[in-house]
């Protein structure tokens, strides 16, 4: 038996994403990577950092689970940002972070992370239809699957948001899940 590295355990995430998997998040899967989760210089200024936050915690609430926030996603999105993501496709995330967070700052006269929840939900799903001019093709798929891929491989995500069994017990066809409301990873 292998030890679980980080990039199966990556990979493994991917494949909760589906087939569709953004072509970035797909070459900085394959790509050779030092180990850890702290990026190996700071990526973001403290605006983009504030930004990220709000964006990933629109994404994946907080609710009776911790959010995004909690579970360390913006620092995971910078991480893969610093260390793992080509040029262009790091540049081309950039540029649609800059077009939402310019898109704010014109219609709402404030920075994204100051608007008001509806208003972020309002912007992310103008986002999501590729109605904002200048937004980067697919940006708001990409920027969701960098989010859930970031929760579902932090501690949160793993074992508060999912039932966590490291070594699954015996097979029950007939498991009642309805009484768990959640679904099982190891």
């Amino acid at each position: 038996m292998s030890f679980l590295d980080r990039r199966g355990l990556l990979t493994g995430a991917a494949a909760l994403l589906g087939a569709e998997i953004a072509a970035p998040l797909a070459r900085a899967l394959a790509a050779e990577a030092p180990p850890g989760f702290i990026p190996s210089r700071a990526y973001f200024t403290a605006d983009q950092r504030s930004l990220v936050a709000a964006v990933s915690e629109r994404i994946v609430p907080a609710t009776d689970t911790p959010g995004a926030i909690a579970a360390g996603v913006p620092a995971f999105i910078e991480m893969m940002l610093a260390d793992w993501y080509e040029a262009t496709d790091r540049n081309e995330f950039m540029q649609g972070l800059g077009v939402t967070e310019g898109y704010c700052r014109v219609h709402y006269e404030k920075p994204c992370a100051a608007v008001t929840p509806q208003q972020l939900d309002a912007v992310l799903t103008l986002a999501m239809e590729n109605k904002i001019s200048g937004l980067p093709a697919n940006f708001f798929q990409h920027l969701r699957q960098i989010v859930v891929l970031g929760y579902y491989t932090s501690e949160i995500g793993c074992k508060q948001e999912r039932v966590y069994l490291p070594v699954p017990g015996r097979y029950d066809g007939k498991y009642p899940y309805a009484d768990v409301r959640r679904v099982f990873s190891s």
